[in-house]
């Protein structure tokens, strides 16, 4: 993986750059639709790639090796092969999956033993075999197995499983090197600062994670509950540590405001079900705020979706339309509401990078933070 940096904001942090993979270009700062069981909810890949077209999805290792499981991706050809589609792919590792598991695991200094959501089956995730598994599962950019600790967390939690994050990236990157590639392109490892909310630990981790000279950073442990100044304090010490010329990857944030703030503190990349998540319930994101169109004022209101026409469905089909499918619980609705939201994300993400390059990015942000922060 290659990654230039083309600029840097003159009154932020925020950067504009280009990652370059065995499977194309990324321009950054970019937002990564998330297709967890190897699908972007409820979006074909002909309306993803035409449409929305983002440079690069993410997929998840846990649910994707609990099903289809990693034999059949293999068998496959990998990831790509197996979901039809040619451009980038990051898998996290199932750190955060295994978290979210809560009662149903136990975590120790070999790894973690879990039970799966699906059918209660006992498996077992190490360092080793996490990477293993993404290696099978063929990913462009792979991350390191991590813990990502709950919020509230106690101080020395935080620091004991930091801690042990670091160990088990020491073996994530021993067994990288004896695991050969599995398919006829590279592959990309980042491993992942954690800390929680605590200043000195984040400062610890980001050093840390700094000194193993990755290709690239993530940043986990984060949009875990904590109050947002308390996400972009945490960001801001990171972002400042670890080095300009590797890409920064802020895992699973957030809301376009976050990702706006975020980016001018510095990170490049994210992800987030929020935009597929929120559309399946009715609320869609837009540059003027955010519309819940299941409310009874859209019933007679046959204006565009959204005026701007982020997406073909924008001009297509009016708020009145959208409203009485989701009101019919016509999956059409869920499906256009998707769309929409998945393509103001990437329309976000891009607009900001234009106003990088053009060196006013920290005054269109302000403004546009004013916009979004409205209910219409």
């Amino acid at each position: 993986m290659q990654f230039d940096l083309k600029t840097t904001d003159p009154k932020s942090k925020a950067r504009a750059g280009i990652i370059t993979t065995d499977h194309g270009t990324i321009e950054t700062p970019i937002f990564m639709p998330v297709g967890t069981v190897a699908t972007v909810k409820g979006v074909h890949q002909s309306e993803l790639k035409d449409e929305i077209n983002p440079d690069i999805i993410l997929g998840n290792t846990y649910h994707l090796y609990l099903r289809p499981q990693t034999n059949i991706i293999e068998q496959a050809g990998g990831l790509h092969k197996f979901m039809n589609w040619d451009r980038n792919i990051l898998t996290d590792s199932g750190g955060y999956q295994v978290y979210s598991l809560s009662g149903r695991r136990k975590i120790n200094e070999e790894g973690v033993k879990f039970k799966s959501h699906i059918d209660g089956s006992t498996h077992f995730f190490t360092p080793e075999n996490v990477m293993e598994i993404q290696r099978t599962i063929g990913a462009d950019i792979i991350m390191a197995f991590d813990e990502c600790t709950p919020y509230p967390c106690e101080y020395n939690y935080a620091r004991n499983s930091m801690h042990m994050t670091h160990r088990w990236l020491k073996r994530c990157i021993s067994h990288l090197e004896k695991t050969p590639l599995k398919y006829d392109y590279n592959q990309t490892f980042f491993p992942i600062v954690q800390g929680s909310t605590y200043k000195d630990l984040r400062k610890q981790s980001a050093e840390f994670i700094a000194s193993v000279e990755a290709e690239g950073n993530a940043i986990g442990g984060l949009s875990v509950g904590e109050p947002a100044e308390e996400l972009y304090a945490m960001t801001d010490i990171v972002c400042d540590i670890l080095p300009e010329d590797k890409p920064r990857y802020l895992m699973g944030v957030g809301t376009p405001i976050n990702i706006l703030e975020n980016i001018a503190l510095g990170v490049d990349m994210f992800d987030c079900v929020m935009p597929t998540r929120n559309a399946r319930n009715g609320m869609l994101f837009t540059a003027y705020g955010t519309i819940n169109i299941k409310n009874k004022k859209w019933e007679n209101d046959f204006s565009a979706i959204d005026e701007m026409g982020i997406t073909f469905v924008d001009t297509m089909y009016s708020k009145a339309y959208l409203r009485h499918l989701f009101a019919s619980k016509e999956l059409l609705g869920k499906q256009i509401a998707s769309i929409h939201n998945l393509g103001f994300y990437l329309w976000l993400t891009r607009e900001a990078r234009k106003h990088i390059l053009a060196g006013d990015f920290a005054e269109w942000k302000d403004k546009m933070v004013k916009q979004m922060n409205n209910r219409l």
